[in-house]
């Protein structure tokens, strides 16, 4: 009796191009195609790319990692217009940075951007690398932002390999596994690779982004207008709506926290600078307990301070990456006495939105509702002065 044959799903099928295997259309074929759809279908009229020089392309890179192009317009417009070129980032307390930032969340981005411009002014004279592996050195410059800056701002020839263009990239060679797997995201930067043209790379760049995100998008892709269904090994295998393999699931762990809103007699806010890692880092913001300790004890032990009364506030729930946490805020007024002003704490005066320091953006909500809407204008924990 033969022995059975070992099931071929254990062994990866080479991508198109790979080990002998035909590419279907091959990578001259796809890229014209692309661009051809790209000439009436994609998109011309990005703030950065008027003009493609490396440090608008660079900002909106980075500001486009896990954010969407209608988000990040307006904060590349407002950014721009307080930092327009690398030497004024650099030179820009980080203040200012993380405050013009704030709301696009993921902040570590706002710190690497301005250790980047700082390590690109200091270390390059102002001048940004050509080549991939010293573009990849700066902080917060990843192998696909740094392909991207390169082939929009150069015209060199590099593969980007960002979510829409994995979506697009595993369902066109039917790459199978979740394409955060080394070995599923090597299979894929092989291909993208075998796919670019010689000419128009910053086109072709952009071409890819556009495809991925207005056309092969994760529900319902619109196969029926792409430009390259042809021979898509997805379609034509009907594997789309499995294609790419979605992350394991693991339960999303659930935290609770108290957001202590601590007023002085002046009607002054207490802030707090968060840590530089972890949640919100670096921004300012109300402090925040943990929903497991008694905050009395912890505003006393941390503060020095004692609430002299406390008004809950509606909770609020929002969702980072990796969990969801749910926001108590607590709006508190404290004795006269208490905490000074240090570089990590600082009371501020809740008269005027503008003059606030960057928040994070569920904790400006909470904010803007307890102290600036209309009906709260005047609203205070303290009472009046005595007039008699």
């Amino acid at each position: 009796m033969s022995r059975p044959k070992s099931p071929t799903a254990l062994k990866p099928s080479p991508l198109p191009g790979e080990g002998g295997a035909t590419a279907p259309g091959e990578g001259a074929s796809f890229a014209s195609r692309l661009l051809t759809w790209f000439d009436t279908h994609g998109r011309h009229d990005l703030p950065w790319q008027h003009p493609r020089e490396p440090y608008r392309v660079w900002l909106s890179e980075v500001m486009l990692q896990q954010t969407q192009v209608t988000t990040v317009i307006p904060y590349f417009e407002r950014f721009l217009a307080r930092f327009p070129d690398v030497q004024t980032l650099a030179a820009a307390p980080i203040d200012d940075v993380l405050q013009r930032w704030a709301g696009l969340g993921y902040y570590a981005r706002a710190r690497n951007l301005h250790r980047c411009a700082q390590a690109v002014v200091e270390l390059r004279g102002g001048e940004w690398p050509r080549d991939i592996e010293q573009m990849i050195a700066l902080p917060g410059v990843g192998r696909s932002t740094a392909a991207a800056i390169l082939s929009q701002a150069f015209g060199d020839r590099h593969a980007i390999l960002d979510g829409n263009v994995k979506r697009l990239l595993s369902r066109h060679a039917a790459v199978a596994g979740w394409p955060g797997l080394p070995a599923v995201q090597q299979r894929l930067w092989n291909y993208a690779e075998k796919l670019l043209p010689d000419a128009r790379l910053a086109d072709y760049t952009q071409a890819c982004m556009d495809l991925g995100s207005q056309v092969c998008v994760s529900r319902r892709p619109l196969c029926a207008v792409c430009p390259v269904a042809g021979d898509c090994g997805a379609r034509l295998q009907d594997r789309v709506a499995e294609l790419p393999a979605s992350k394991p699931k693991r339960d999303r762990p659930q935290r609770s926290a108290w957001l202590l809103l601590i007023e002085n007699d002046k009607a002054a806010l207490l802030l707090e600078r968060r840590p530089p890692s972890g949640i919100w880092g670096g921004l300012w913001c109300p402090p925040v307990i943990a929903a497991e300790q008694d905050w009395r004890a912890e505003l006393a032990a941390r503060y020095g301070l004692r609430a002299e009364s406390v008004q809950a506030l509606e909770p609020v729930e929002h969702s980072f990456t990796h969990y969801d946490l749910s926001l108590q805020p607590l709006r508190l007024r404290v004795a006269p006495a208490g905490v000074a002003e240090a570089g990590a704490t600082a009371w501020t005066t809740m008269s005027d939105p503008s003059t606030l320091p960057g928040l994070p953006a569920p904790v400006r909500k909470i904010l803007d509702a307890a102290y600036f809407a209309p009906q709260k204008a005047q609203q205070s924990l303290w009472p009046e002065p005595s007039t008699a």
